[in-house]
């Protein structure tokens, strides 16, 4: 059994040599969120069962920690979108597999040099250091704001959220990876969308096409993954297992709704949160896909709420800019997906609230309506 050690660093050079350092001693290590209160802080670091805390100033034993198994590298958080966080475990093994195979698919004529701008609490913050720690990647620091000055500075890549793309120019990267929410309908030639999770080692799927090694499928409408990145276990549950089109048990279920159609996997969005209202199913990432795309709609988030005569009514939760899109919402919903689509109630709200990499925390939704 190892210790655990829980990084508590700002994004930037002393993170990234902290990480180093746990490498090469082989030293199992989790990142924490340094944004958080502290009462919010004692539980995340309870949820990870860190062993020690390394600061700036020392590194300390903490008392209530779990030890990990030697193979186990990296204890890391669940974004908790949509429900509590929980600890997965992803072996040394997973991490440097999920870092060669994003190199890989990514290769140019010269070596990637990435831009962080995304917390390494979350997955796909940390996998942008990783790749620089177990490939020939290398990093630039820099501010996040200063995102469309860092390819004149040398920068390659970077690995962005909804959000950065639509505030930023980011024409000047060779490559810019998107993750996170659903991305949007139409997107620049230097823009790939992925696909993936925590559980996953980061994304497995980039426009639609698994990476080398990663296989998808697609049993009874849910999407299922098995990949030399995936996560040995929870920190208080085994990984779930589920059969496959091969019949063989050792694929992941997701939780996402999706096809694969040869050869190109579509993710629809969360199982939980599928609606169906009137006996048609909606897909909430859908229609908000949709409903972004209006003028005045600066965020929108869809829920299904119970309801005796629908079974679940639509209901849009917009941030808007103080005029009325009802009949706008509306129109847009039946022009792109059909009249089962069309909100039964249309809330005005002051934010959407999403994670640190922009997903809709689906849970915290019902105190908006």
């Amino acid at each position: 059994m190892s210790t655990l050690r829980a990084l508590d660093f700002d994004l930037g050079i002393e993170l990234e040599e902290a990480i180093r350092r746990c490498v090469d001693e082989h030293v199992a290590f989790c990142v924490l969120d340094r944004r958080l209160s502290p009462r919010s802080r004692a539980e995340e670091l309870a949820n990870l069962g860190a062993t020690e805390l390394c600061d700036h100033d020392a590194t300390i034993r903490l008392s209530n920690g779990r030890p990990v198994d030697d193979e186990v590298g990296l204890v890391m958080l669940t974004s908790g979108s949509s429900g509590r966080p929980k600890a997965a475990e992803l072996t040394w093994a997973a991490l440097e597999a999920s870092a060669q195979m994003t190199t890989l698919a990514l290769r140019a004529t010269h070596h990637s040099v990435w831009y962080p701008v995304l917390p390494a609490c979350h997955i796909g913050g940390l996998a942008v250091v990783l790749r620089a720690v177990f490939t020939d990647a290398t990093l630039l620091w820099g501010p996040a704001d200063e995102l469309a000055l860092a390819p004149e500075r040398g920068a390659t890549h970077v690995s962005v959220v909804r959000a950065q793309l639509a505030r930023h120019d980011l024409s000047g990267f060779d490559r810019v990876l998107l993750g996170g929410a659903k991305p949007p309908s139409v997107l620049d030639d230097n823009v790939t969308a992925t696909w993936g999770m925590t559980e996953t080692g980061s994304g497995v799927v980039y426009d639609g096409v698994a990476l080398e090694g990663v296989d998808v499928a697609s049993v009874d409408g849910e999407l299922l993954v098995r990949s030399p990145s995936l996560f040995r276990s929870y920190r208080d549950a085994p990984r779930p297992r589920r059969r496959g089109p091969d019949q063989r048990d050792d694929w992941f279920p997701t939780g996402d709704g999706g096809e694969v159609v040869d050869g190109t996997v579509r993710v629809f969005g969360r199982l939980g949160s599928l609606i169906n209202t009137g006996g048609e199913k909606l897909w909430p990432e859908a229609l908000e896909t949709a409903l972004s795309g209006l003028d005045g709609v600066r965020d929108v988030a869809v829920v299904g709420v119970e309801d005796l005569e629908w079974g679940q009514r639509v209901v849009a939760l917009v941030v808007g800019d103080g005029t009325s899109l009802d009949e706008e919402i509306r129109h847009r919903a039946d022009e792109h997906i059909g009249p089962w689509a069309k909100p039964k109630e249309i809330r005005y709200v002051a934010a959407i609230p999403r994670t640190a990499n922009g997903k809709i925390r689906r849970g915290d939704l019902q105190h908006l309506y």
